[in-house]
């Protein structure tokens, strides 16, 4: 859900064809589809999660990346556990939001938690949007 939120916010704010931008995941399971509520939530917004399969966050996959957002603090420090040139570049979305915790990822969850937890992933993406270009833009220099 937070890639295809991220890609609607880069097309809001005019930046759309000038990121890349994936997912994977910690434990992610190779090739798993979204849940069927990921893809209802999303599909209410306009967003499209059918196509969506599942990618470990390998350390070839990682280090295509000036940035990688992660939704808990434990996400964070496995990566840098196993890929410590990391540092700097790993945040949890809460942390480039200006806010502490993890993000209760919803997997399990009705489609209101769903609802819930895209609505919370948008609000949390445009408060971290102004620090995420400010991140890309320093990792350039």
């Amino acid at each position: 859900m937070a890639r295809v939120l991220f890609e609607a916010l880069l097309e809001a704010k005019g930046a759309q064809g000038e990121w890349w931008v994936d997912s994977a995941g910690v434990w992610a399971s190779e090739g798993a589809p979204a849940t069927a509520n990921a893809q209802l939530a999303m599909a209410e917004r306009g967003l499209n999660l059918s196509g969506h399969q599942a990618q470990p966050a390998t350390q070839a996959l990682l280090r295509r990346f000036d940035l990688i957002v992660v939704m808990e603090q434990e996400h964070k420090e496995v990566l840098l556990a196993e890929n410590p040139g990391l540092a700097g570049v790993v945040y949890t979305l809460r942390e480039l939001a200006g806010g502490q915790g993890d993000f209760e990822d919803p997997v399990g969850g009705s489609l209101a938690v769903y609802r819930a937890a895209a609505e919370e992933l948008e609000k949390l993406l445009e408060a971290a949007w102004g620090r995420i270009v400010d991140e890309i833009g320093s990792s350039k220099q």
